[in-house]
């Protein structure tokens, strides 16, 4: 028996495969990016907070606690004495709530319209395009103002409004990507290879397409928190007893020389969260885009 017969084979080690080694070098690049690391962080607790809400507040957002504008609570009772603390977890909950459905809403309508308008051919595109155009004509806030008083103030409808509204971002960030790639090499041998079209935009041209998706996601829940704080702060959002940081807001204004606390709460608890969404989809967008990777910090 020969040597070479003698030894055992040894087989290569087995190595990551190349999509997990990705992930680990994003995860990477996020961590000691500081600026993104940070907003994410503090975005996470924001999230753990909003969903833990119901079970950590030190009472029920509707009970009254205290006697009007007194010291009672940690931060304070409201008009009618209900625990400031209670009710701005609350609120921030359901803010994030309206704004998070709203964006799914537009994500999912936005990037479907996007993909069949860039790879359906001319007349798919001009029909999805030119309504895209008119929806981009009206004003948002007028259009949001004038649906919900409608429609009527509430949370399903605040939703739907502003879904509808943020649907334009994803179509045409969808649009104008696959109109880049529909005619690459991979694309063109998925089709010679009989891919359905379905299959094609679903598997091929959408994972793609992701990192822009994901980079709007974040920046369009930022523009939806504004969106729905404005429509509460008019009173066409959240109805009371539901509080919203919108209507905390709103109903703070009333008591702003004698208990500013009111109004300054939900305020600063806005300006930080959607502070964080930006600065982390600006982040988002530099580590995912190649032209911009030297330049993060």
């Amino acid at each position: 028996m020969s040597t070479a017969e003698q030894l055992p084979v040894q087989l290569p080690p087995e190595t990551p495969s190349r999509e997990r080694k990705g992930w680990r070098s994003f995860a990477r690049r996020v961590v000691t990016n500081r600026r993104t690391a940070i907003a994410g962080g503090f975005l996470l607790f924001v999230a753990a907070v909003a969903l833990l809400a119901p079970l950590i507040t030190p009472h029920d957002y509707r009970d009254i606690v205290d006697k009007p504008l007194t010291s009672g609570g940690a931060l304070g009772v409201d008009d009618y004495g209900r625990d400031v603390l209670s009710r701005l977890l609350i609120g921030l909950r359901t803010s994030l709530s309206v704004a998070l459905s709203a964006v799914l809403v537009a994500g999912v309508v936005g990037v479907t319209l996007g993909l069949v308008a860039g790879y359906a051919g001319r007349v798919a595109s001009t029909l999805i395009m030119r309504g895209i155009d008119v929806l981009l004509s009206f004003p948002p806030i007028v259009l949001a103002i004038a649906v919900v008083a409608v429609l009527g103030p509430k949370l399903v409808n605040v939703v739907l409004v502003i879904g509808v509204l943020y649907i334009p971002r994803f179509t045409r960030i969808v649009y104008s990507q696959v109109l880049t790639i529909r005619n690459l090499e991979y694309v063109e041998a998925a089709q010679v290879m009989g891919a359905r079209p379905t299959s094609l935009l679903l598997r091929t041209i959408l994972p793609n397409v992701a990192a822009p998706i994901i980079v709007q996601l974040s920046l369009s829940v930022s523009f939806a928190i504004q969106m729905e704080a404005g429509l509460s702060f008019l009173g066409l959002g959240a109805q009371p007893p539901l509080p919203s940081l919108g209507t905390m807001v709103g109903s703070g204004r009333d008591f702003l020389e004698v208990q500013p606390t009111l109004l300054i709460y939900p305020s600063i608890l806005i300006v930080l969260v959607v502070l964080a969404l930006n600065v982390f989809g600006d982040g988002m967008r530099d580590l995912l885009d190649p032209r911009r990777r030297g330049r993060t910090s």
